[in-house]
């Protein structure tokens, strides 16, 4: 193992720009490190994520005469994408078959021939095809699309996989080219089994197999929940990164399946079908780790599934990745892990919450403190059966007597005083006893007594009180005026009429309906700190977080 560097003096940089600098991929770059013992050490960074010092890179790369003219693998790509175009993994399985042995396909042009041979000849097959599989992956990540598991997700399944035993099984339900299935697990060893209905990934993820020498991989072409090519197959670990957002999934014609374990899902919950299926894969103490869109975690319609999910015991951790982790999208994306209980007795008591929707997502995948959180299955079970981790990650971390002192304290505070507020009124004239002399606003404005601020009128004169003025805005009769037909309030209502008074009797007003005013908005404080109150006391009583006084 090389030993890190000094801190070098120049700028650092990681393993893809060292591969955009060479025009070569990301796993030609990982080959070099391990071919080349005089390649540089990483100067910085992580195990994870090296960084390596430009410089020694920049000499490296003058040394080998490495990037310095465009590479046959580069031009075969660009030969293979010019024949095959949006068919390019057909050129891929063509590329792969002539590799492992077989004639060159027609579609195969001589100088694609040409080119794949003398790839090779500069570099191992195995290293060939993680290349040009690598220019695949990168290609569609570029192109927004989902048609294979971005290389970030891959990274976080493997991480919550672990450890996998050599004798395990590793089946992967709707494998695409392979992404999974190869990358989870020891590279020897283990048995894989794979299922992709389109035939080409299919054909594309066996090849990848067979031709850098992986054995014990067999892919099954078929749809896995119309036509499922491993019935009797019970495996150890179970991934799958289903197709998302699918109505046509089957639900017909699978109504009386046998996989639906949780409940059938509905046409909205294609994902559920896919769950189940993999989890009826999963031998007894097996263990599933499903990518899963996060509004899966929530959707009223898979209510029923997720409760069973839990009543089983067979839920153990949702993991919330960070944003950013999926190649098409920036939205959220869940790892749901799933465990079949050897025994009925095998069940555990709770379900583990991990929330790093805010965490780099090329650093750590530890979750720090404040990201974790055990949820007994009892709280899981009201009637949203929410699985989303942040809501219960922060329920968790919430300090609930410290949250009910500040809110009683804040709803003393505001309830002392409040009817001081309320003037002191006597009794007037009639209920008509101000029809004396009025005034539009609209005519206040015209002259320079009023501007309309925003939402309302203010008096920019010493002869008009604004309080007053606002106050009688408000009246029933101006409310009509300034109301209309869609039923929508103006306050800066042009018909709007106020009476004429002196202005030591308009501030006598003003006081009033400004105390009116405030013990409105102190009223309307009140009511939102009491429904808090007594929502937070009314959880915490009943999760145990408060208790009553003795």
């Amino acid at each position: 193992m090389k030993e890190h560097a000094a801190p070098p003096a120049g700028p650092l940089v990681t393993g893809s720009e060292v591969a955009r600098l060479a025009g070569v991929t990301r796993a030609a770059v990982s080959n070099w490190r391990r071919r080349y013992d005089d390649f540089p050490a990483p100067a910085g960074g992580g195990a994870n994520s090296p960084l390596f010092a430009l410089a020694d890179v920049q000499a490296w790369l003058g040394r080998q005469h490495k990037g310095q003219g465009v590479s046959d693998e580069v031009q075969l790509w660009q030969v293979l994408r010019g024949a095959y175009g949006n068919e390019i993994i057909g050129g891929l399985v063509d590329v792969f078959c002539f590799l492992g042995g077989g004639e060159p396909a027609p579609g195969l042009t001589e100088d694609a021939v040409r080119l794949a041979r003398e790839a090779a000849a500069g570099a191992s097959v195995a290293e060939l095809v993680g290349s040009l599989t690598e220019r695949f992956t990168d290609s569609v990540r570029r192109a927004g699309s989902d048609q294979v598991t971005s290389p970030r997700v891959v990274r976080a399944v493997c991480h919550f996989v672990g450890e996998v035993a050599s004798d395990t099984t590793v089946f992967d339900p709707a494998c695409g080219i392979g992404t999974l299935l190869l990358a989870v697990g020891p590279e020897r060893g283990a048995k894989r089994y794979g299922q992709e209905s389109d035939a080409r990934s299919a054909a594309f993820a066996q090849l990848r197999a067979d031709v850098t020498d992986r054995t014990g991989v067999t892919v099954a072409i078929g749809d896995s929940l119309r036509d499922d090519q491993w019935p009797d197959l019970r495996a150890g670990l179970v991934v799958c990164d289903p197709p998302v957002g699918v109505t046509d999934w089957g639900r017909e014609d699978l109504l009386l399946d046998s996989r639906w374990e949780l409940g059938t899902p509905s046409r909205a919950e294609g994902e559920l079908a896919w769950l189940q299926h993999a989890y009826a894969h999963a031998a007894p103490g097996g263990r599933v780790l499903m990518v899963m869109p996060a509004s899966v975690a929530y959707r009223k319609a898979g209510r029923r599934i997720r409760s069973e999910l839990v009543r089983r015991g067979i839920l153990t951790q949702i993991t919330a990745l960070p944003s950013g982790t999926a190649a098409s999208h920036s939205l959220p994306v869940h790892l749901w892990h799933l465990r079949r209980p050897e025994s009925p007795d095998d069940i555990l008591s709770s379900v583990r919450m991990v929330d790093l929707t805010a965490s780099d997502p090329e650093g750590s995948l530890e979750a720090g403190p404040g990201q974790v959180a055990d949820v007994p299955l009892i709280s899981l079970l009201d009637d949203a059966v929410d699985f989303t981790p942040g809501s219960h990650v922060r329920e968790s971390h919430r300090d609930y007597a410290a949250e009910y002192h500040d809110l009683r304290r804040e709803l003393a505070q505001q309830v002392q005083g409040i009817l001081e507020l309320l003037p002191a009124l006597e009794v007037g004239g009639s209920p008509s006893s101000l029809d004396g002399p009025t005034v539009s606003v609209a005519e206040l404005a015209r002259a320079g007594f009023v501007e309309y601020a925003d939402p309302e009128p203010v008096s920019v004169s010493d002869q008009l009180d604004t309080d007053y003025l606002q106050g009688f805005l408000r009246s029933t009769a101006n409310t009509r005026r300034s109301t209309s037909t869609s039923g929508t309030f103006r306050f800066d209502g042009r018909g709007a009429r106020i009476p004429q008074m002196d202005i030591s009797e308009q501030r006598r007003y003003g006081v009033a309906f400004r105390s009116l005013q405030e013990f409105e908005e102190r009223m309307r404080k009140v009511a939102e700190l009491s429904q808090a109150a007594a929502v937070l006391a009314r959880d915490g009583l009943g999760n145990g977080a408060l208790i009553p006084e003795d």
